[in-house]
């Protein structure tokens, strides 16, 4: 198996996404992430650009790694100064790391109108910098900024720029696609032409993604010869983001039989995008191809019925080999058989000629078309089975609830809720303030039940999420409310539907209680 070595600019070109802010403590995380996953390079930043890089720097030196090293980052010497004199090659020495990434203008363009020097000049800055670095004993990766753009440009001089970099000293000459716009078969002519020019060093490939070709691009390099691999976890950069390493390791290891990082770690591949995600808190795309929660998801009746008969008739890969799992959604369109192995959950003594099984069929058709969703709130449609089947007993009722908001907001509470609810022959009235009524309605229905029913209190919302249904309704709409709990060992989301967002907001709450109430009876039983 051919070695590809991954080099991950999460921290560093992830950061320049749209909404990304690291800590340090996040960088930190995130490193140790990388490690477990057996990225080889982790490119972390520009430490002469801010003292929170400089500070992870600091920090990150004493972290025990198993595979990765740390690389600091930095441009060529400006123009017209010594590599000696220049500070932020200085502050890429301070930086303490092994190996260092230096980009430069490859693009005759970028010198002269961006730069505005001139040619033999951005020669000599490549070539003095990288000599600078090597000479104090540096593992230098260059970067050569523009690439492809450069090379359709003025090949000739493209290629003097590798060579200034070769003779300087670089270990790895890296090709950029910088703006984002090849297409594999350029990306794979340039590629091999530079592997055949310079047999002796590590080529590398760093894609965007503004064609939405990263992957393919990347893909397409390592089979003209490069070795080395740049891009982030989840796609995160700048614009539309960079080639996502999520996608790139499973395609060249499970599908091309190259080596990129140990057959163990890549079952962790998923989760660690999960956590990376959390960490830099976004959220993470539910359709990313291997990764994603809907990758495996399958929700026509035909293809599950082929996927229970054989995995391989719908899914291009197992999904344990990266960490992920197969879902098969409860819906209108799912399929009898579907269905009835949700409600054989609840009585296996029913078939799918039942009459029951007939009648929560036709219910679960009358639901969705009222906008329920149950492929995402299998919770609520279990209580739904289980209430049909009369194998249902509410732990409590709703006598009634006032929900009040006032502005200004005050110490981060904006609303309160008065909440009465019967429980046997008792009645709990109570009240509670929160950020937003939905919150203070939570607050309150929990402070009035939780005396009662202890176990409430493990719960905890970890997200809350509102669809408008029919927006040609303005503000009187229809809106879909999923919200997602945990007790701290298991996970479930419920589903509210209504046209008053505080009552679609109760519904899903209060499927949320009780799915965790029988779930703990049942376990008791």
């Amino acid at each position: 198996m051919t070695r590809i070595f991954i080099y991950d600019s999460t921290l560093r070109d992830g950061a320049q996404a749209q909404g990304i802010s690291y800590s340090v403590e996040d960088k930190l995380k995130i490193v140790e992430r990388l490690d477990a996953l057996g990225i080889t390079h982790i490119e972390a930043g520009n430490p002469g650009s801010n003292p929170k890089d400089l500070e992870f720097f600091t920090r990150a030196a004493s972290l025990k790694l198993r595979h990765a090293r740390i690389i600091a980052f930095g441009a060529t010497r400006k123009v017209g100064q010594p590599a000696a004199a220049d500070a932020n090659l200085q502050s890429l020495l301070n930086a303490g790391t092994d190996t260092v990434a230096i980009f430069g203008k490859s693009w005759d363009y970028q010198v002269t109108a961006i730069l505005r020097t001139t040619l033999d000049e951005n020669l000599a800055m490549i070539g003095d910098t990288l000599r600078h670095l090597k000479q104090r004993g540096k593992e230098v990766v260059y970067d050569a900024e523009h690439f492809f753009d450069g090379y359709k440009a003025n090949a000739d001089y493209a290629m003097q720029t590798l060579t200034a970099a070769a003779e300087a000293g670089a270990d790895a000459l890296v090709l950029c696609d910088t703006n984002g716009g090849s297409f594999p078969d350029e990306i794979f002519d340039i590629t091999r032409a530079v592997c055949a020019r310079f047999p002796n060093i590590a080529v590398g490939i760093h894609c965007h993604n503004d064609s939405e070709m990263a992957v393919a691009n990347s893909i397409r390099a390592v089979q003209a010869g490069a070795t080395q691999v740049q891009g982030t976890i989840n796609g995160l950069g700048e614009r539309c983001g960079n080639a996502n390493l999520c996608s790139i390791i499973p395609n060249l290891q499970l599908k091309l039989g190259y080596e990129c990082i140990p057959a163990e770690a890549l079952r962790h591949l998923t989760s660690a995008a999960r956590s990376i995600s959390e960490i830099a808190n976004i959220l993470l795309n539910d359709k990313a191809p291997y990764v994603g929660g809907h990758a495996f998801a399958h929700k026509g009746g035909m293809h599950i019925d082929a996927v229970v008969k054989n995995p391989v008739s719908y899914e291009h890969i197992n999904p344990e080999l990266v960490g992920n799992n197969r879902r098969v959604l409860m819906s209108e369109v799912a399929g009898r058989s579907t269905i009835l192995a949700r409600i054989n959950a609840v009585d296996p003594d029913l078939t799918k000629d039942s009459p029951e099984t007939r009648r929560i069929i036709d219910k679960l058709k009358e639901l969705e078309s009222e906008g329920y969703q149950f492929e995402a709130a299998e919770s609520s449609f279990e209580l739904v089975v289980r209430k049909m089947l009369g194998r249902y007993k509410p732990f409590f009722e709703l006598v009634e609830f006032k929900v009040i908001v006032g502005e200004p907001c005050e110490n981060d509470v904006n609303s309160s809720c008065i909440i009465k609810v019967r429980v046997g022959t008792q009645e709990v009235l109570t009240v509670a303030e929160g950020v937003g009524p939905v919150n203070a309605l939570d607050k309150a229905a929990r402070k009035a039940l939780e005396r009662l029913y202890p176990a409430l209190g493990e719960i905890r919302l970890t997200d809350y999420k509102v669809r408008v249904l029919d927006s040609d309704h303005a503000s009187a709409a229809k809106v879909r409310v999923l919200v997602e709990s945990t007790d701290g060992h298991t996970s479930w989301t419920t589903i509210g539907v209504s046209a008053d967002i505080i009552n679609a907001s109760w519904q899903a709450l209060v499927d949320a209680m009780e799915y965790k109430l029988v779930r703990d009876q049942e376990a008791r039983a």
